[in-house]
């Protein structure tokens, strides 16, 4: 079985090929121009370099997010496009499982944290073992304060990646201390190859659904909703 699998929730735009466990290419880039302009460019190209056609795809998926509200909506109607008109199945993966499922299998906890801006994260925690992941909660928006009680609380170590790493790390070392680890720096953004992993996986146990069927999860209202209602509140 061949995946098409995109993640566009970040300021990475990624994009991958994977056909029954294994990766077959994948291309990745933050750089230049807007995710609308380069993920079928990008899409194309990853095609052509191992000679498939679009024809060729039996699996579409998105990562669903949490993450940029423009991004997320570029990726899954990108991919809602493709199935729809290819008349193929779809598998939308969130963006933290995604991240988590990148790690290889860790003692203690691990926790994706992805920049939610004014000291906020979207995250979630995880057990990860034998390539394969307990989720302890939800996802969930938090400011990075609430975060560090719900780390503490579990007494154990903690893996953190993700975009948010680089500006909270020293805010949760100051009082986790030796408890938290920082995963390596090109672990900090999402990749398409885990998101078509957890993809093929997801059909496997009959969780696909039609295009019409897939949606972004946002954990909060965009700027625009938010200014909106204070508006009118006012």
């Amino acid at each position: 079985m061949l995946t098409l699998a995109v993640d566009t929730s970040s300021l990475t735009a990624s994009c991958a090929l994977v056909e029954n466990g294994k990766v077959v290419s994948e291309l990745s880039t933050q750089h230049g121009k807007t995710h609308s302009q380069k993920l079928v460019p990008m899409i194309q190209t990853l095609l052509r370099m191992v000679d498939c056609d679009l024809r060729d795809v039996n699996l579409f998926a998105a990562a669903i997010g949490p993450g940029s509200f423009t991004g997320l909506r570029i990726g899954v109607v990108t991919i809602k496009g493709l199935a729809y008109s290819l008349k193929k199945p779809v598998c939308g993966i969130p963006t933290l499982d995604a991240l988590a499922y990148s790690l290889p299998d860790y003692e203690g906890l691990i926790c994706p944290m992805l920049d939610a801006r004014n000291n906020q994260v979207f995250t979630s925690v995880y057990d990860k073992k034998q390539n394969s992941f307990d989720k302890l909660t939800p996802d969930y928006g938090l400011t990075i304060d609430e975060l560090v009680d719900t780390l503490n609380s579990y007494k154990r170590d903690v893996m953190i990646l993700g975009d948010a790493t680089p500006l909270h790390y020293d805010r949760l070392k100051s009082t986790l201390g030796s408890r938290v680890v920082e995963a390596s720096p090109s672990l900090f953004y999402p990749r398409a190859s885990s998101t078509g992993l957890l993809a093929e996986k997801a059909y496997k146990d009959n969780k696909a659904v039609s295009a019409f069927e897939l949606e972004p999860l946002y954990l909060r209202k965009s700027q625009a909703e938010r200014l909106k209602d204070l508006k009118s509140q006012a």
